[in-house]
């Protein structure tokens, strides 16, 4: 019977290779990419009056560099494809180790696995993060040229020591709050960073809104709730528009905040908020400690979603009938920390 090797790798598709998929080869890509310099240089001389029409000359090569464009996502494949071979070979261990690819991670059974090696970009962890329960995860940066790696302590070159402390249970580990969203049909949803309830297209928003006891309609961008490792994320930027409207209207701007990965608090925005005969504005913000909730009922006849850490093809269906509650979750994300 087939089990989970001791040793995961998960791995990632390129964009060049997302570029393959979409144009099926090399020069058909290539050609893709010239022509979209070509119209993006015209559009630029357009604006700036120097047109090739007003010159009366030869098109002129285009100002964007078109092959620069194709060359680098060649550079960003080959160097990816050389850490994951790179990565392969550190970890030839005595344990079995088996490649994951993003796509499968959420239906994969990672339960009988010692330790999940993730090779980044940061948002990899992430996801990872949310199905792997409480194995191990170990970060691995394979461009830092190119990745900041927040969330990627190891190099290529680290990734074996790491590897083996967790395999004799001697390494050190963050543990990183998570949030939780149940449906009243069952479903469920993990988010390492935040969640959006809302519409999934630009129109407002409509649902009912309770916590602690208070309750209202509400008509909306939608509603944000972070955990302290995504409180330096969507969140501030939500703070940030505070803060300048603050500002432009003389106020005393609202100081931004961040909360600890490990800290068990959630915090909750309602993204524009629209007051109306049929949706009030008083319940725009709020935290959730353990053992609370925020519960939301949608009133949404299509459209309605709620997705986590800012992957919109991964979401729960949220329309009318639908109630989300919204709390900190039992699980966390154990990040193995250098």
């Amino acid at each position: 019977m087939f089990s989970p090797s001791p040793i995961i790798i998960v791995h990632r598709e390129t964009r060049l290779e997302g570029v393959l998929r979409r144009w099926g080869t090399r020069g058909q890509a290539r050609f893709v990419i010239r022509q979209a310099a070509v119209v993006e240089s015209a559009r630029q001389a357009q604006q700036t009056g120097a047109s090739v029409l007003a010159r009366g000359s030869r098109p002129a090569a285009p100002k964007m560099d078109d092959a620069d464009a194709y060359s680098e996502l060649e550079k960003e494949d080959q160097v990816y494809h050389g850490a994951l071979a790179a990565l392969q070979r550190e970890l030839n261990l005595e344990e079995r180790v088996q490649l994951v690819h993003r796509e499968y991670v959420p239906t994969f059974d990672f339960g009988l696995s010692q330790v999940v090696v993730v090779l980044g970009q940061d948002g990899m962890v992430a996801n990872v993060a949310k199905y792997v329960h409480d194995v191990p995860i170990v970060g691995v940066n394979p461009d830092p040229a190119r990745f900041d790696g927040i969330l990627l302590p190891f190099q290529v070159s680290q990734a074996r020591a790491a590897v083996q402390r967790v395999l004799k249970q001697t390494h050190k580990t963050r543990r990183v709050t998570l949030a939780e969203a149940l449906l009243n049909d069952g479903q469920r949803m993990l988010a390492f960073n935040d969640f959006f309830v809302g519409s999934a297209s630009h129109v407002s928003a409509s649902y009912l809104i309770q916590h602690q006891g208070r309750s209202e309609q509400q008509s909306s961008s939608g509603i944000i709730v972070s955990t302290g490792a995504g409180s330096t994320g969507w969140l501030s930027s939500v703070f940030n528009m505070a803060s300048g409207v603050a500002g432009f209207l003389g106020s005393r701007t609202p100081s931004g905040f961040t909360m600890s990965w490990e800290e068990r608090k959630l915090v909750w925005v309602v993204r524009e908020p629209f007051k109306s005969k049929h949706s009030q504005i008083n319940l725009v913000a709020g935290a959730l400690e353990p053992r609370q909730e925020l519960v939301v009922r949608s009133a949404m006849p299509e459209g309605g979603v709620i997705f986590s850490d800012g992957i919109e093809r991964d979401f729960l269906t949220f329309n009318s009938g639908a109630i989300a509650r919204i709390q900190i979750a039992q699980q966390t994300a154990n990040l193995v920390v250098a």
